[in-house]
């Protein structure tokens, strides 16, 4: 089978995303089982200046969704980024992965060279080849903040392993 812009896109997103769930899910056994608030989880940032875990899973959804909505030309869901617990994360995450799934391939298929117009800061815009886009802004940004949040949640004692980040529960 042949690499396409759909499958290199749609399917990495929900296995990522999945694997994200499934950290949260195993944070929510941790959560439970030493007895402590979660919200030192919800709110933990690995340095002063990044954002708190809550934003690395919001960044992450939103990263996969916009991406695929702006090569598909097709409109996002919004979210108002106030989930503030582990549930609710995860339902974010669920939520996103469950668009992303009806994702039509066609809709992605043949855009490789697409004009993509994205906001870069308060201000400014960008504009990239859909493929391009892809590669070098949509996947590393997803890798980013979903790798942020397992660092963040092994640094604060969840037992997370290579495996989780790599096939998260198998399903």
């Amino acid at each position: 089978m042949t690499i396409t812009l759909y499958s290199a896109s749609v399917p990495v997103f929900i296995r990522t995303l999945n694997n994200l769930k499934h950290f949260l899910q195993k944070a929510q056994a941790d959560v439970s089982s030493r007895g402590y608030d979660e919200q030192a989880l919800v709110q933990f940032r690995l340095a002063p200046d990044m954002l708190p875990f809550k934003s690395q899973i919001y960044i992450a959804c939103d990263a996969a969704k916009l991406c695929a909505a702006r090569i598909g030309g097709l409109d996002a869901p919004k979210h108002d980024n106030i989930e503030n617990n582990l549930a609710d994360l995860i339902a974010r995450i669920q939520a996103t992965v469950e668009w992303l799934k009806n994702v039509p391939t066609q809709a992605i298929e043949g855009q490789e060279t697409k004009q993509i117009t994205f906001p870069v800061g308060k201000d400014k815009t960008r504009t990239m080849l859909a493929e391009d886009y892809l590669k070098s802004l949509a996947l590393p940004n997803v890798f980013f903040h979903t790798t942020t949040a397992y660092a963040i949640l092994r640094h604060n004692g969840v037992a997370l392993g290579k495996i989780d980040f790599l096939l998260g529960s198998g399903d």
